[in-house]
């Protein structure tokens, strides 16, 4: 008995086939790169960076008078006019000292003729060279045994010191005290502030002399630099 093909069943099978045989295989799709994205930093991280960055740009740099000072002490020997210049030999400054102050960095030294020392006792004296007139000095009197009363001896200094004489004459103000150092030793503390200056004086008698110590500095000075010119005048001593 004769078989009877299907003609659909004939021709699904050779398309089939056929289609399996030529078709070629598509190779497999390549995964794509993927592009690493690096995690945020935290906001808190963020914002502090930000209030870092704002400060670092509008802090201003400190001024020269609000950086601290650094200090040099200076040794003082009150030498008469006759032996100016040094007793010779290898003695040293601090060896013979008779007083001592301190000096800011920077500050110079203004030499004293031995004329002047003559005259008006000056022995040392230091300036700033920014400013001339904002300056320290000594200046000493021999044959004191001890202080006389505060306006005295205020006045007398004021003889021997045309600029300590005017400053007196415009000043808003004269304070006087008294004051004694760890071993009882009486020092008199003058401050005079005026309209044009400012000057802090520390009077004592020691050796049989009577040493005065000057800082004096223009008022704009003075308001600038108070805490370094009060250092100063609170640094100096006789010692013995």
């Amino acid at each position: 008995m004769a078989t009877i093909f299907s003609p659909s069943a004939l021709f699904s099978s050779s398309t089939t086939s056929s289609s399996s045989s030529t078709t070629p295989s598509k190779p497999p799709p390549q995964a794509k790169p993927h592009l690493t994205i690096p995690p945020s930093p935290p906001l808190t991280i963020t914002l502090t960076a930000t209030a870092l960055a704002a400060t670092i740009l509008t802090t201003t740099p400190p001024s020269v008078a609000d950086t601290p000072a650094s200090y040099q002490t200076y040794y003082g020997t009150a030498a008469s006019a006759a032996n100016y210049g040094g007793y010779g030999g290898n003695s040293s400054k601090k060896d013979s000292a008779e007083y001592i102050y301190d000096v800011p960095d920077g500050w110079k030294e203004r030499l004293v003729s031995k004329v002047e020392k003559g005259t008006n006792g000056t022995d040392s004296e230091f300036y700033n060279p920014r400013k001339k007139t904002e300056k320290e000095y000594l200046t000493f009197l021999a044959g004191f045994r001890q202080l006389a009363p505060k306006d005295v001896i205020l006045n007398n200094l004021a003889l021997s010191d045309v600029l300590l004489q005017d400053l007196i004459a415009s000043a808003d103000s004269v304070g006087s005290e008294e004051r004694k150092d760890e071993k009882g030793q009486v020092y008199y503390v003058y401050e005079i502030d005026g309209v044009g200056g400012h000057s802090l004086i520390s009077v004592t008698c020691a050796r049989n002399k009577l040493y005065a110590h000057f800082v004096n500095a223009p008022t704009p000075e003075w308001k600038k630099d108070e805490e370094t010119l009060k250092h100063l005048h609170e640094s100096f001593k006789t010692i013995e």
